[in-house]
């Protein structure tokens, strides 16, 4: 770690980080990709034990809004999806080899307050439109918008009041009063 650069973990914040491709090539243009990354952080989240609240894919860089594992540290959760994800898209055919797939270091920023959480989950869903890559949020694909808009089952488990909920009604069952239809078989 580079001197003076202070990384602030294992506090139980959540961290908004973002990391770029090398050179700030576009390595993301190919949704193939985008679809190949989103699978190893999935793999990253599970691994880690951590929770996911909001990402996007952007051609040449990444934002994650994450939790600190519950075993390891977050530096560790990131340089494992970075180095699983460039082994993964290095793998593919359509992928040309280059020297480096990822800047070396990454930005954090500790989450202190809602406040700031929220500001950091637009940021990340309205970051494609304004690059001018879609008209909407919903429109692109390799974002957690459309979890919390349409409620959209996505490749990665995003952990909102939604997602806590259907936990809570898998335990508990059906709920006192409500309907349960059975299918004639």
């Amino acid at each position: 770690m580079p001197l003076g650069l202070h990384r602030f973990q294992q506090t139980g914040h959540s961290h908004f980080v973002t990391f770029s491709c090398y050179r700030r090539q576009p390595n993301f243009r190919d949704p193939k990709a985008c679809d190949l990354f989103l699978l190893t952080l999935e793999s990253m989240r599970r691994r880690f034990n951590l929770q996911v609240y909001g990402y996007v894919v952007m051609p040449e860089h990444i934002h994650l809004l994450l939790s600190e594992p519950r075993t390891k540290t977050l530096a560790d959760a990131i340089h494992y999806l970075k180095l699983s994800s460039s082994k993964r898209l290095r793998a593919t055919p359509s992928r040309p080899t280059v020297a480096a797939f990822w800047q070396k270091r990454y930005y954090d920023f500790n989450l202190r307050n809602y406040r700031q959480f929220i500001e950091k989950l637009r940021y990340i869903h309205r970051n494609p439109v304004k690059r001018g890559l879609c008209a909407e949020p919903a429109d692109w694909k390799w974002s957690s918008f459309r979890h919390y808009a349409r409620r959209e089952q996505l490749a990665v488990e995003i952990e909102s009041e939604w997602t806590a909920q259907d936990r809570e009604d898998q335990q508990r069952g059906p709920r006192p009063g409500s309907r349960v239809f059975l299918f004639p078989g």
